[in-house]
Order: C-alpha cells, then structure tokens, then sequence
C-alpha cells in the first residue's frame, strides 16, 4: 500500500514539472513580440506632377496604389521619354530598305516599325488623357541622349553611310543596345510609377523587345 502510494507521488511531481517546463516555455516565447508581417522597408513614391515625393511603409505604398492609379511624375517623365525613344528606332528602321543586304533585317525593321508607331500613338494619346503637354517628348526639356540605350549623333551618322553586310552589323549592335535601353527603362517606371495603363505600357515594352533582342543576336 506504501509502495503504491509512493509511486503515485513520484508521478504527480512529474507531472507538475512537466506542466511547469511547458509554462516557462510559453511564456519566453510571448516575451518577445511577434515581427510585424505588413511591415517592411520604406518606398520612395514619386509625387503627381508638380508635386514633390514622398516616403511611405512597403504597406502604404502598397494601398496607396489599390486606391488611386492616378500618374505620378514617374510615369508622366516615362511617357514623354519612351515616345523619343521609339522615334529614334523608327528613325532607324527608315534607313533599312535602301541600305540593308538582308532580308531578315528588312523584315525586323518592318516589324518593329509597325508595332512602334502605333505605341508611339498610344502614348501622345495618354499624355494628351491626362491634361500632359507632349513638348518634352519632342525634344524639350530633356537630354534624350542620355537616355539608355539611344544612339549618338555620330553612331546615327556612321549608320547612315554604311551599305550591305556594314550597315546590317552596325543596326544590329545599336538596336540590341537600343531595345536594352526601353527594357531598362520600362523596369523602372513599374517600380517608381503608378497608373495601370503605364504598367501595362511598359509589360509590353519588355515582352516584345526581350523577344526582339533575341532574335537579333541569332542575326550577328
């Protein structure tokens, strides 16, 4: 009887120290509080035209872009520059028919000019939408030779004065760098913009000249 008595203790301590080690466990795990899931680094937004930028949480940023997809300065800037950017190209492929050797060249330089133009289009189409005068696009305001990827006026001029097999190598080279240029920035304006339209601008710029580029370098 003792004996079993004894047993029954021993367990029943057992038991309390289990329950204790289970309590100290739970209660240095809620000693520290749990990370903040919404939070995150801030975000830099660019500012509607004429208005200046400001920092918002990666949360903030986040619902301010649910609410409103209004333009900010990001996406007006990139309007504005991918409309001089595309005129160069097409600037470009003008020089094709009467200078290019190959028939495939011929055949992307009517391919990007058909699908350029008409974003070129859309683009005034937006600014205009939007209240957006388009003198920038034309070349005010602006350094467009800053811009990725855009030609020099001396590359433009050597492309110009080259013939056949000269001529294809040297459009190959500075549209690759050239479509590089729009993807770099098409990247950014979905990073730093806000209006849909613009983003689904830019997701075409990217798909169709990363498939453009490809294409190219086979040409080489």
């Amino acid at each position: 009887m003792l004996i079993r008595r004894a047993h029954r203790v021993r367990y029943a301590s057992a038991c309390l120290t289990a329950l204790a080690v289970l309590a100290l466990g739970a209660c240095d795990s809620g000693s520290e509080p749990a990370p903040d899931a919404a939070s995150g680094p801030s975000v830099l937004v660019p500012g509607k035209p004429g208005e200046e930028n400001r920092t918002m949480s990666a949360e903030e940023a986040a619902q301010h872009r649910a609410d409103d997809d209004s333009p900010n300065s990001a996406d007006v800037s990139y309007v504005r520059m991918m409309i001089a950017h595309h005129a160069q190209a097409l600037e470009m492929t003008e020089l094709v028919p009467d200078r290019a050797k190959s028939s495939k060249l011929t055949a992307l330089a009517d391919r990007i000019s058909a699908a350029q133009g008409p974003e070129i289009a859309a683009m005034e189409g937006w600014l205009t939408e939007h209240g957006e005068d388009k003198g920038d696009a034309a070349g005010g305001g602006h350094d467009h030779s800053a811009m990725p990827g855009m030609a020099t006026e001396k590359q433009l001029k050597e492309l110009r004065g080259a013939r056949g097999e000269a001529f294809d190598q040297l459009f190959l080279t500075l549209m690759i760098t050239h479509h590089e240029g729009a993807i770099t920035m098409a990247t950014d304006v979905k990073a730093q913009g806000n209006n849909v339209r613009v983003e689904e601008m830019a997701d075409d710029v990217i798909a169709q000249q990363t498939s453009e580029i490809t294409r190219m370098r086979k040409m080489l």
